[in-house]
């Protein structure tokens, strides 16, 4: 598909969220490679199967998308909104998605292998079997969501905060299920975990030593 007509899809979307007239987006299977949809209103469209790596999606509206098995590989989507969009089975190795929106999209299934997610905002998203080696997460906001608790959860980047709500949810379980946390917890980890957001803004207990 060529720009000119990707525009023409572009602009009968428009239309179409504006209701005077066009027709919604059917990009399912497009050939869309490398693609310019900088700050493209696409929120609702149809792009399931689309093949979309190295596209050009910085800041694009793509809320409540249909984006299932796409292909996003080294796609830059900076900044993009995502929310509610349905990315499940989407192949997004080495994405860029820094600033993303992605609060309650589905990325059950997702290769997220290697993508830039510094930033991202991920609160409810759907991480059920995504694949996150290699991936970077530092600064990105994983409230209400899962981690999946298998090798494709593991080896990825994460800061600080995050790293004190992952360890704050092992000390409470290890706690509740009577296991002896003071084996391998020293207590100046109850003190590092204080002012975890979880306590300062979630208003949770500050967890202590048990004796």
């Amino acid at each position: 598909m060529n720009q000119k007509e990707l525009n023409k899809i572009l602009s009968n979307h428009l239309k179409y969220l504006h209701d005077t007239g066009g027709e919604r987006a059917d990009l399912s299977g497009a050939d869309l490679r490398g693609a310019d949809l900088y700050r493209a209103s696409l929120q609702g469209a149809n792009l399931e199967d689309a093949n979309l790596e190295d596209a050009d999606l910085e800041d694009a509206d793509l809320r409540d998308a249909y984006l299932q098995g796409a292909h996003l590989q080294g796609a830059d989507l900076q900044g993009t909104d995502l929310r509610d969009a349905n990315l499940e089975g989407a192949n997004l190795e080495s994405a860029y998605l820094r600033d993303a929106n992605l609060q309650g999209a589905d990325l059950s299934g997702a290769d997220l292998r290697g993508a830039y997610l510094q930033r991202a905002d991920l609160r409810d998203a759907h991480l059920y079997r995504a694949s996150l080696q290699g991936a970077n997460l530092e600064d990105a906001d994983l409230d209400f969501t899962s981690i999946p608790l298998s090798c494709n959860g593991l080896n990825f980047k994460i800061d600080e905060r995050l790293a004190k709500q992952l360890m704050y949810h092992v000390i409470n379980l290890m706690q509740y299920s009577g296991l002896d946390v003071n084996k391998v917890v020293k207590k100046k980890v109850y003190a590092w975990l204080s002012d975890s957001h979880l306590v300062t803004k979630h208003s949770l207990p500050i967890l202590k030593k048990k004796e």
